[in-house]
């Protein structure tokens, strides 16, 4: 029988502010791609467009099925998605040097972005299950570091170090919520600094390179600095108010690499300055500050662990990306969160937020 409260209850505050981002991203995908004359890129707006409707669809599944469901097939959800990253390293195409993408008829589909989901249910199966008052011993983060583990060492090999950090980011942020003895974490975090030395010798010569040039673009300004100085450019160019729509120069003049991708925030900040940058950053913090509102007023652990879980997600993207192109982290190819162009991203990002307005609307529910 259909509950009348889950309509009473639905969270149209949230669905309107992803609304609202994912508008924006497709006009300035279109500026990104259409600034600069004709190029084979003009219709990925339009591309675009189509994404954010499969995403709705996903994102309405996600909520008209109740959330507690998914505890109850979280593992396997999880192994599923596991399943599909593995696939990748037998059956996926080269795009890039990287191996990354699987061919569905015309479509290519990213099964690392769905892990990211795929992830955060799985831990918040077992946190919900193993929360202690005391804070988490190390014994007990011994099988969450096993499902963080496994489809880290498989994106790793794409490779895409970029989306496999994303995993351990949410995983810890979702650790750190449930508590950590205080002997527990001086030894992850002593074990952390330990582990650099190590990590960095099993980096590639590419990822090497863009921390480095990190640490110091201009130490190859026309090579590997070139694309952060440009970006760098582009952003301080738009001043207050910008240069207006379709009239950003280092767009126009392509030089921002991946401009509809992982800078668009540049190609944003360019044509609406400050105050439009502003706006996005503050859209994104209400979406953070409404997701942690909805944790807080969940009674159920699953549900609570989820929906920060899913904050994280959208924070974590949020910070890297803007951080990346402002010149303050490393580049390693973060999606800005319904702004940047991007098929798997679109669609995960918005079965997220479906998950978290699925909690948010059942919120009145306490078996």
């Amino acid at each position: 029988m259909f509950d009348r409260r889950l309509v009473t209850y639905f969270d149209w505050g949230l669905l309107g502010l992803t609304a609202i981002l994912a508008t924006i991203g497709v006009v300035t995908i279109y500026s990104a791609v259409n600034a600069g004359g004709n190029t084979p890129q003009q219709t990925l707006y339009l591309k675009q467009i189509i994404w954010l409707g499969a995403g709705l669809i996903g994102m309405s599944a996600c909520f008209m099925i109740s959330y507690k469901r998914f505890d109850q097939y979280a593992m396997v959800i999880y192994f599923g998605c596991v399943a599909l990253v593995a696939s990748v390293l037998v059956f996926g195409k080269f795009v890039g040097g990287s191996q990354r993408w699987l061919a569905i008829g015309p479509v290519s589909v990213q099964p690392s972005e769905m892990m990211k989901v795929g992830l955060i249910i799985a831990l918040a199966h077992h946190y919900s299950r193993h929360l202690k008052k005391d804070g988490l011993t190390l014994r007990d983060l011994v099988q969450p570091m096993m499902i963080v583990s496994l489809p880290f060492v498989l994106i790793l090999k794409q490779p895409d170090l970029g989306t496999a950090m994303m995993l351990v980011l949410i995983a810890g942020s979702m650790t750190l919520f449930c508590g950590i003895g205080r002997r527990t974490f001086i030894l992850i975090a002593t074990a952390g600094a330990v582990s650099i030395p190590v990590a960095w010798s099993f980096l590639k010569t590419y990822q090497k390179q863009r921390i480095l040039t990190f640490l110091d673009p201009e130490r190859d300004p026309l090579g590997a600095g070139y694309h952060i100085i440009q970006s760098k450019i582009a952003i301080g160019s738009g001043g207050i108010t910008g240069k207006g729509y379709l009239e950003g120069t280092q767009n126009i003049l392509s030089f921002l690499p991946e401009q509809h991708t992982d800078f668009i925030f540049s190609v944003l900040s360019e044509e609406w300055g400050f105050v439009g940058a502003g706006l996005v950053i503050l859209l994104f913090l209400f979406i953070l500050l409404w997701g942690l509102s909805v944790a807080h007023k969940c009674r159920d652990p699953f549900g609570i662990l989820m929906s920060v879980g899913i904050v994280a997600f959208i924070f974590w993207e949020m910070f890297i990306n803007i951080g990346m192109v402002m010149g303050l982290m490393p580049v390693v190819g973060v999606p800005l969160p319904l702004i940047s162009y991007g098929g798997s991203s679109t669609i995960t990002i918005m079965v997220a937020i479906g998950l978290l307005i699925n909690v948010s609307m059942r919120r009145f529910m306490f078996e």
